[in-house]
């Protein structure tokens, strides 16, 4: 064990990291890593903590980096974007290395507090038939994003101190990977997934309207997979370590811009700002 433990240090990441996520209990933790850290994960019920190398390495690369003054715990929020934004890219691994599919994952409350990711993937695709049975996958779920202009700072014309980055808000899920090849619940996994995003469309379409038997002849190239999801991340980037005359003239900037997304991105610093204020009062 000691090994593994010593590796890690060689490369620094046995510097203080903090490990801000969500838990059943609403609590935010933080630890150092040691040789046992894996084990001691406040995430992870004491019955079911890993005891093998490989999945202590898997679980340590599932950490997102994430300073505090950016973390998001909420729950709900979390949720927020996972519905708002289904299209989710799935890590899992396989027997050649890492793998990557871009699925949309309906989520569902159930089980409590973190829910469920269900989708669908083409037989064709060989994630279905070749993962790491005991590891963890992760989905990633994103918001829309900005580049920032050191130029729309307000401080830019009284220090000169500022430089440029970039604005997002992601949700890391992780969880065991189950493939269910079942024909119903393929059908009922699609039609709720349809619906949901179908909902705000004047004349929403619907599995049904298609022919029963083109749909079923589709259905049957088609395999279920689930996700319990067991660990949530958030990080919300969205100009938190900026100062509040900064923060204004970034959201100015990004509203009288042409920059994809920059509306999206302005009203997200927006919000966040306003949730901030809340909290300190």
């Amino acid at each position: 064990m000691r090994p593994f433990a010593l590796r890690y240090r060689r490369v620094n990441v046995k510097k203080q990291i903090q490990s801000r996520r969500a838990t059943p209990d609403g609590f935010d933790f933080d630890f150092e890593f040691d040789s046992d850290v894996m084990n001691a994960h406040p995430s992870i019920p004491q019955g079911e903590r890993p005891y093998n190398a490989q999945s202590r390495l898997l679980l340590l690369q599932t950490i997102m980096y994430t300073p505090q003054h950016f973390e998001e715990p909420r729950i709900y929020v979390m949720h927020e974007l996972m519905r708002a934004r289904p299209l989710a890219t799935l890590v899992t691994l396989s027997s050649v290395g890492l793998n990557a599919n871009h699925i949309p994952l309906h989520l569902i409350d159930q089980p409590a507090p973190f829910g469920t990711l269900r989708g669908h993937v083409a037989r064709a695709n060989p994630l279905w038939n070749d993962f790491t049975k005991d590891a963890e996958v992760l989905a990633i779920f994103h918001r829309p994003d900005s580049y920032i202009t050191p130029s729309w700072y307000a401080t830019k014309q009284e220090t000169g101190k500022v430089v440029p980055t970039w604005n997002y808000a992601v949700v890391h899920a992780c969880g065991t990977l189950r493939v269910i090849d079942d024909a119903t619940w393929v059908r009922a996994q699609i039609e709720a997934l349809t619906a949901h995003n179908e909902a705000d469309f004047a004349q929403p379409w619907s599995v049904s309207d298609a022919p029963h038997d083109y749909t079923e002849k589709l259905l049957g190239n088609i395999i279920g997979i689930e996700i319990v999801i067991t660990r949530l991340s958030g990080k919300w980037k969205v100009s938190q370590n900026q100062p509040a005359q900064n923060q204004a003239s970034v959201i100015a900037g990004l509203n009288n811009s042409d920059l994809r997304d920059a509306a999206a991105m302005a009203a997200l610093i927006t919000a966040n700002a306003k949730n901030a204020q809340q909290e300190q009062k």
